[in-house]
């Protein structure tokens, strides 16, 4: 059973090569274009791209979130889906190889149904 939720805050509804600022911006409960402008500036002050996991975990770092790593004794088993059923309570910013989403209360938000992805690692505000 899927636990998506459409949601996309950018604000003229683009979906793609964002996902690290539309998490952002949902998990942190502020503008896009405040996610946006927050992790450029980190960018700008680590010499990186915003959407480096660098660049994005320093950010999410500096604002209180903590980094955990998924096991992964069996990473073709584990999806977003299963995170999100075991995550239900809570906000959370999680990462694939290549797509990160926020995860709150045991829904995924997203502009399309990742919930087949495969997750590496997430941040939560403890």
């Amino acid at each position: 059973m899927s636990q998506y939720k459409h949601e996309n805050p950018n604000p003229v509804g683009k979906s793609v090569g964002d996902c690290t600022v539309r998490a952002i911006s949902l998990a942190e409960g502020m503008t896009w274009e405040d996610a946006y402008l927050g992790l450029c500036m980190k960018g700008y002050e680590m010499s990186d791209m915003p959407s480096s996991n660098d660049v994005w975990g320093s950010y999410l770092t500096d604002r209180g979130w903590q980094y955990h790593r998924l096991q992964d004794s069996c990473p073709f088993c584990y999806t977003i889906n299963d995170f999100a059923t075991e995550h239900n309570k809570g906000t959370y910013i999680v990462a694939t190889g290549s797509h990160v989403v926020c995860v709150r209360d045991g829904q995924y938000l997203d502009t399309w149904d990742c919930g087949e992805k495969i997750p590496l690692f997430y941040f939560e505000r403890e």
